[in-house]
Order: structure tokens, then sequence, then C-alpha cells
């Protein structure tokens, strides 16, 4: 199986007063690069949260998008203990008797003080990670159904482009027989009907093959192409490998084109190198 680099997941998960929203979504990029934007309050879960997403994601700019509430009675960050207050208070006196110095002990002094309210990291991190894997699966599986589309479609495209290559492998012998026609017509119009030298004519005829053959860039091109199925069909982080491919077919392509002084051949290499690119394109949003 293959995953496309573009998806989306979402979940939402409601426990103990307490509700997440999570959404993500991505695009294609050469390496992972996350996005994360979330309350303040969650932000010491950061370092957590892209550890999670490392279980499900590879490669992708992914922006993760986090929404806290928080229904409890009591959602303050900070609560009044009067007993503790009265404890800081005691000493604060005392220190002043101690070492002889003015008691100026205000409320500003005593709210420095003041107990934060506990907050059960492991409990709040728990429900976080609910929603964020709930979010992760149903993004892992917008990927794989794109991915399966990406796959059918760029088999479709290898197996035409390797009829490309069957029309080019046909077609190449048939230029250098019609070129030695043609050679052989002219030089008999030009030396009226006088025995052609046929050591001459044959090495003619062989610097010309030599010049126009495209054996080796046909072999090393069919190769490629399936190679690439194969991959396709094998499935996995497959990218950076079909992105190298699609490069190969392309060079081997080129070559064909500039060796080539037939138009059949020309507009067949023209329309590969067209195919080609359309391929890579798709190669580029897989993970």
């Amino acid at each position: 199986m293959i995953k496309s680099m573009t998806g989306f997941g979402r979940c939402e998960t409601a426990e103990n007063n307490r509700k997440f929203t999570v959404e993500m979504k991505s695009v294609n990029h050469r390496y992972l690069d996350v996005n994360i934007k979330m309350p303040k309050k969650l932000n010491f879960f950061e370092s957590a949260i892209r550890s999670e997403l490392k279980n499900y994601i590879s490669r992708g700019k992914v922006d993760l998008f986090i929404t806290y509430e928080d229904f409890s009675e009591n959602t303050s960050s900070v609560r009044y203990n009067k007993e503790l207050a009265a404890e800081y208070l005691g000493y604060l006196k005392q220190m002043a008797s101690d070492f002889d110095l003015d008691c100026d002990i205000r409320v500003s002094t005593l709210s420095k003080y003041l107990e934060e309210q506990d907050i059960d990291e492991e409990e709040l991190w728990k429900e976080l990670q609910r929603a964020l894997r709930g979010a992760c699966e149903m993004f892992v599986q917008t990927r794989i159904t794109e991915g399966e589309h990406l796959r059918d479609d760029l088999i479709a495209k290898l197996d035409g482009m390797l009829k490309l290559v069957d029309f080019i492998t046909e077609r190449s012998p048939q230029i250098i027989a019609e070129y030695r026609q043609r050679l052989e017509e002219r030089v008999k119009e030009l030396l009226c009907d006088t025995t052609v030298d046929e050591g001459r004519l044959l090495t003619e005829v062989t610097i010309f093959a030599d010049k126009v053959c495209v054996d080796e860039e046909l072999v090393r091109l069919r190769s490629h192409i399936e190679t690439t199925k194969n991959t396709l069909t094998a499935g996995g982080s497959i990218g950076r490998k079909l992105d190298f491919l699609a490069q190969e077919m392309n060079r081997e392509a080129n070559t064909i084109l500039s060796k080539s002084n037939d138009l059949e051949i020309s507009n067949c290499a023209i329309e590969l190198k067209t195919e080609i690119e359309k391929v890579r394109e798709q190669i580029q949003n897989i993970e």
C-alpha cells in the first residue's frame, strides 16, 4: 500500500468535563514538517505530540490544530489557600522580629504565594493523546485512499509508456533498412546505374546505424518503467525512490530524442517525455 502526502483528519473527544478537538491536514514536502497551533497551556505537550505524529507520518508538510475546552466548575489556574497564606504571614512576621525589620507586609506581598491549582498532566495527556490518535487514524486512511488512486493512475500511465517503448523498438531497425535503400538509390542515380560498391555502402550504413542506435537507452528505459511499476505494487514509503527513477527515465528519453532523425520516433520520444513529466508530478505527492 502507498500513501499520498495529501490528507485530512479530525477527532473530537469529551471526557471529565474537558473537550479536545484535533484537526490536521497535509500537502507534499520533501521531509516531515509539522506546524502545531494549540493553547499555550498545552505547550508542554509539544514534544510528546511530535513523537506521536512520527508513528503515523514520515513525510509531508502537516498543519495540526488543537482546541481545548474545560467545562469544570473551577477553571481557575490558581486558588486561594487561607491556611497556607496564614502560614506565610507568620513566617514573614517572624523574620521581621528576628532581624528587627519593618513589618511592611501587604496583600501584594502575600499574593506571590497563591497556590497554583494542580493539573494532572498524565490524565490530560491521555485525553489529548486519544483525540490525537483518532485524528491521525482518519488522516492516514485518507492518505491511503488517495495513494491507491495515485497508484492505479500511475500504473496506467506507465503501461502507456511501455507501448511507446515497444513502438520505438520495432521502428528503429526499419530506419536503418530505409536509410540503406535511400542511400543505394541515390548512389545509383548519381553513378548512372554503375555497380554500387557494397563494402562502401555497408560502411556508410554502419556509421549511420551507430549514430542513431538507441538499443541501450530503450533497455534501460524499459527497466526503469518496470521497476517503477513493481515499486508501486510493493508499496511503503517509496516517494524518494520513485522520484529518482523518474529522473532516470527522463534522461533516457532525452537521449533517444537527441539521437533520432526519424519523425515518428521523435514524436514518440516527445510523447514519452510528456508522460514522464506527468508521472513525476504525481510522484511528488507520494510519501
